[in-house]
């Protein structure tokens, strides 16, 4: 009986996307004023204000990440061969972390 309602809804959904002409049933249309850049109440650009952030961010976090590796490498020197600390595991998760962080932020442009 699921199955019958879950494939009633189903086509109720397809025609709908077919009358509209849009693929997306659940697609909500921006404001027709608003125009395709928003503004930030100050009068500048949303997407710019987010790309400066952004960059500033980058900044930050590289300049951390660059931190974070030197100390990295003096752990490992001053440690031997067979030896691995904790900290030294700590240290490589947050390199890894920021690394994705900036990475994931230069993927939006």
């Amino acid at each position: 009986m699921k199955r019958i309602w879950l494939l009633l809804l189903l086509t109720v959904l397809a025609a709908l996307a077919q009358e509209t002409g849009r693929r997306d049933p659940f697609h909500i249309p921006a404001d027709p004023g608003s125009g395709s850049d928003p503004k930030l109440p100050n009068g500048k650009s949303q997407n710019n204000e987010i790309a400066k952030e952004d960059h500033q961010n980058n900044i930050r976090d590289a300049a951390m990440l660059l931190k974070l590796a030197q100390d990295l490498q003096a752990e490992l020197d001053h440690d031997g061969a067979f030896v691995v600390s904790v900290k030294s595991l700590k240290t490589t998760d947050q390199i890894e972390k920021l690394a994705k962080d900036i990475h994931g932020r230069l993927k939006r442009y």
